[in-house]
């Protein structure tokens, strides 16, 4: 049987050497071989830098985004082959879900954020400017450019789709081009995701690639523009974080690794509350989905000590409702571990955690299963423990990465529960199960310094709770210590973590034409037609209308006032406002400015400008005093075409300033305005 083929340098490749077996998990036969034997790591990787790299470069954040959602759609239609081969592996349906559908989710999720957070331009600006002078006309600010290197991944056995797509996605946006290692076990359903991504040529060619076997001499090709996420075990990160090239090069190395994660039951949720019952249930389904076979799972349940014997009772009755059997039988909820090597090192770590405790329920040597072998297939009982000495080191320091979780008790309080938590040095989650704000303060704020993540669940979050286990792209994922001390996802932040951050400074002019964003003291382009009057292709950055004076009475603010509703004293008691130190006196409005500004600056006419759709970083910078005269000027600040609509978002810098030359108001006004093409 051939070895399964690894993609690199353009073209798919199958290793010389017959390879080592890869074994169906429930059935125990030959599912294909694995090497990387003949696998050129150097000219991969070169490939990528010199062919990936350019290519996605070139391409805006949003383009990126349209091809990201153009994948995650087409993985969509191929979920059932998907889900068929997953089972392969032990997985559930459910389980299948959860790494396929949220693999694609997380494409689909980044391909979203990018085109509501991400500019359309191959530069990311981040933060605001910095005056570096007194006179304006030396400044600086921060943008963001994609490493020049390929993104390296290694990933877990545990999910061999989420896994690989939840490290791309970021990476792709970035424009970082990426190299996919998986774990050897799973590494078949690795192998069809890769297959299906090339089919549909979505992504540029050398922007993906896929080593199928092990990782030979890659780490000596790295340079100091590459990335490698890694997911595995604290032990193994360890090992390639200290490889020669990654200390000598200075390498960004991001280590996502196994961790002895607690879920804490409060004081306040006694047998008969709806939170005891939201703990046990959450603790046995981490114990059972995917075979407890993830890095987020419950590894230490903290327990009051008065109510240990009543939670160790409740959740062996859910535990022996689990069918476990093959995952392809609509009655089985938990499948078999990934491989015969797997199960046996789970017993191996059980042996030593049997030293601290007892257990509670399960037979790690013994398992009734449905439509399987128990012994041909990786079937494993789930196995509940309890040791009720807490102080021991064993459930801290050692973890079973398969259906096994220790009941540990405490004294009842906040400090206990989080200096108990803390001993596992580092965890990529904690959850804290209670309806007591206060307790759950305690717990989160002396908790959250060894944790990644932290969920507080109780009845009023679980309907729509996605679960201690479940990371999302949204939020980061990793955690200090033994967890390996980097961030995955995390929305903006992971595609960040792939570009270099360079502080640019220059005068307000250069500053514009590098960052692609007007700055204020750059020259402005008033051409005497008005913005309004111009589609998104004809508009740039500068273009400005001044407009004004116009005065404001006193008139005009009694009209306001009473038009609105709003007679604060400081616009309606000349007594009282002549009193308030900020004013000496009645003032306008802070809106009536606002609305005045618009009044002066609009082209009523329709025209290319479709809607004005927001405001954004508004500041009342000093007050406006019946008789003063206002001027606007209004400064197209940012262009953002939308590649899949006939409009793009035109961010105009809009200053508001009286006859004295004070500014009264200064803020941002987001328009949507129609490409010339659309109309």
């Amino acid at each position: 049987m051939a070895s399964l083929p690894s993609y690199v340098s353009g073209a798919w490749q199958v290793s010389p050497d017959e390879g080592v077996p890869l074994t169906d998990a429930v059935t125990g036969a030959e599912i294909g071989r694995i090497s990387s034997s003949g696998v050129d790591m150097g000219a991969a990787l070169e490939h990528g830098r010199l062919v990936g790299g350019p290519a996605l470069r070139e391409l805006t954040f949003h383009q990126r985004a349209v091809l990201l959602k153009r994948l995650g759609l087409h993985l969509r239609e191929h979920r059932d082959e998907l889900y068929a081969l997953s089972a392969r592996t032990g997985a559930t349906l459910a389980d299948s879900k959860i790494d396929v559908d949220g693999g694609i989710g997380v494409l689909l999720s980044y391909a979203s954020k990018a085109k509501r957070e991400l500019p359309n331009d191959t530069v990311l600006v981040d933060g605001d400017v910095e005056p570096l002078s007194k006179g304006g006309t030396f400044a600086g600010r921060h943008i963001c450019t994609p490493l020049h290197g390929v993104a390296v991944q290694i990933n877990a056995f545990n999910f061999p789709m989420w896994g690989p797509l939840e490290k791309l996605a970021p990476a792709f946006l970035a424009g970082m081009p990426t190299l996919i290692k998986p774990a050897s076990q799973t590494a078949y359903l690795t192998a069809r995701l890769v297959e299906l991504i090339i089919e549909s040529g979505a992504l540029p060619e050398g922007t993906l690639q896929f080593v199928c076997g092990s990782t030979g001499n890659l780490f000596d090709h790295l340079t100091e523009q590459d990335l490698v996420a890694f997911t595995g075990s604290a032990t193994t990160a360890h090992k390639l974080r200290t490889h020669p090239v990654v200390v000598g090069r200075s390498v960004r190395f991001n280590a996502e690794a196994d961790s002895l994660n607690c879920s804490i039951l409060g004081p306040d949720a006694t047998p008969g509350t709806p939170e005891f019952d939201l703990f046990v249930k959450q603790l046995v389904t981490e114990m059972t989905v995917k075979a407890g076979q993830k890095c987020t799972a419950i590894r230490r349940a903290f327990v009051p000590a008065a109510v240990m014997d009543a939670v160790a009772e409740a959740a062996g009755e859910r535990l022996a409702r689990v069918k476990i059997g093959n995952p392809s039988n609509p009655d089985v909820r938990m499948g078999a571990l990934a491989g015969l090597e797997q199960r046996e090192e789970v017993r191996r770590r059980l042996k030593t955690l049997l030293d601290a405790g007892g257990i509670v329920f399960g037979d790690p040597e013994r398992v009734e299963v449905v439509d399987a072998d128990a012994e041909r297939g990786a079937f494993m009982s789930p196995v509940l423990l309890r040791a009720d000495d807490a102080g021991r080191a064993e459930p801290h320091e050692v973890e079973a990465f398969g259906p096994v979780s220790t009941l540990l008790p405490y004294d009842g309080t906040a400090a206990q529960a989080v200096a108990l938590a803390a001993r596992g040095q580092g965890s990529l989650v904690g959850s804290v199960v209670t309806a007591d704000p206060e307790f759950a303060r305690r717990v989160v704020l002396g908790a959250a310094p060894w944790h990644g993540r932290l969920l507080v669940l109780n009845q009023e979050d679980a309907a729509e709770s996605t679960g201690h286990g479940s990371p999302l792209p949204p939020l980061v994922h990793g955690g200090p210590g033994r967890a390996g001390g980097g961030e995955e996802m995390g929305g903006m932040r992971g595609v960040m973590h792939h570009m270099q951050r360079t502080a640019v400074q220059a005068g307000p002019s250069m500053l514009s034409a590098i960052t692609g964003r007007w700055t204020s003291g750059a020259p402005t382009q008033p051409d005497g037609v008005h913005p309004f009057r111009k589609h998104l292709e004809e508009l740039r950055v500068g273009d400005t209308v001044v407009a004004g004076p116009r005065a404001v009475t006193l008139a005009d603010i009694e009209h306001f006032a009473e038009f609105t509703g709003d007679t604060f004293y400081a616009h309606m008691d000349e007594e009282a406002a002549k009193a308030n130190p900020f004013f000496g006196g009645r003032v306008a409005h802070g809106y009536l400015v606002l609305s005045f500004a618009a009044g002066l600056f609009v082209d009523p006419e329709p025209g290319p400008v479709l809607a004005n759709y927001g405001l954004e970083n508004l500041r009342f910078l000093a007050p406006t005093f019946p008789g003063d005269e206002l001027t606007v000027r209004l400064t197209a600040k940012q262009l953002t075409p939308r590649e899949d609509a006939a409009y793009g978002e035109v961010r105009w810098d809009t200053e508001v300033t009286r006859q004295d030359g004070a500014v009264v108001a200064k803020y941002d006004v987001l328009t949507l305005v129609a490409k010339r093409e659309a109309s």
